[in-house]
């Protein structure tokens, strides 16, 4: 069943899902743009989702040295929720929870000698990761954010996707509008890599409807340019989506020069505030391919911890969680939650 895609937005405009002819002026919310086709008879699967008055925190347990720990029970953890101790309703080990993911690909300019290899060991993952009960999406940006593949099962659905993204930096000699693919990027306000606008679009219109274990995959250098948001902006929506953010810093350093970059910086707030985490890759294929077994890995041994907060009051503001190992393992989870209430 293809997903009710057009949904009002927390932003003061609507977000416009249609044909890829689609444009809007520059000075507008971002957009995601809808570039999925013929799915309406061949989308693979349909899961029943259902919400729980709880709040559910996924996380990791590691040693010193990033080794993960089994074999945990309720036990082993005390939870604190602004500071205040929280009952823990339930516990689980289990690593076959269904999993919702989003692959997020940079097709900017910096990743022309990457992208490749992006798209390579991107798909392989994706054969390895997802089992019959998950969905994923993947996503493209550069001067646009494009919605490859909505939600499926389907892995040949999803690799063809990843084949799709192309490097663009909004140059051609194109009558359209600037920084839409139609033109050059204007350099009063270049548009070059909506990262932030892609994090805030795949977590509010796409993993934010959903329930249960949430992940975006970044494959970027990290380094924004135009984007209509900011990482604050990012961050909350990944947040009051409840979804687990990763990325692997691909960075091509031979395109930066003596300039260098500084993409990192931003990317690891992104992940450790959302309990993910920061991968080094560089631009070398075995250590990209490191990356995705080190992810599969660890969304595959997560616990799930769910509770009743003590401050039952759904007005919107950020509440931190505490999770702390009583046998003072490091714990990999989100720094906190906004309590909104659900809309049914």
């Amino acid at each position: 069943m293809l997903k009710a895609f057009l949904r009002s937005l927390c932003l003061p405009v609507a977000f416009a899902l249609a044909a890829p002819t689609f444009a809007v002026a520059q000075d507008s919310a971002p957009v995601l743009r809808d570039q999925t086709k013929d799915q309406n008879d061949e989308q693979s699967m349909e899961t029943l989702k259902v919400r729980v008055n709880v709040v559910q925190l996924f996380f990791n347990v590691k040693d010193k040295k990033g080794a993960l720990i089994p074999n945990q029970t309720k036990n082993d953890f005390e939870l604190l929720e602004d500071g205040k101790p929280q009952t823990i309703k339930y516990f689980t080990a289990e690593s076959n929870l269904p999993l919702t993911l989003g692959i997020l690909i940079d097709s900017s300019g910096s990743q022309m000698r990457v992208l490749e290899m992006e798209k390579e060991v991107g798909g392989a993952f994706l054969n390895d990761i997802l089992r019959d009960k998950d969905e994923a999406f993947v996503i493209a940006f550069d001067v646009n954010v494009d919605l490859l593949q909505d939600f499926t099962n389907d892995v040949r659905r999803l690799k063809a996707a990843l084949n799709k993204a192309k490097i663009n930096t909004g140059g051609g000699s194109g009558g359209g509008i600037p920084g839409l693919g139609g033109g050059p990027i204007p350099t009063s306000n270049p548009r070059g890599t909506l990262l932030y606008d892609a994090v805030y679009l795949a977590a509010h219109d796409e993993l934010s409807h959903e329930v249960g274990r949430k992940a975006m995959i970044l494959l970027t250098d990290g380094e924004d340019q135009g984007s209509q948001l900011r990482i604050r902006d990012a961050i909350e929506a990944a947040q009051k989506s409840d979804s687990i953010c990763y990325v692997l810093l691909i960075a091509d350093r031979g395109f930066y020069g003596f300039g260098g970059y500084s993409g990192d910086s931003e990317m690891k707030k992104l992940a450790n505030e959302t309990g993910g985490r920061v991968i080094e890759v560089g631009n070398k294929f075995d250590k990209l391919k490191d990356a995705f077994e080190q992810i599969a890995k660890e969304l595959r041994s997560q616990y799930n911890v769910g509770y009743t907060p003590t401050n039952n009051t759904q007005d919107g503001t950020f509440r931190k969680i505490e999770l702390r190992s009583k046998q003072g393992y490091k714990i990999q989870t989100r720094s906190g939650y906004y309590a909104i209430a659900r809309k049914e």
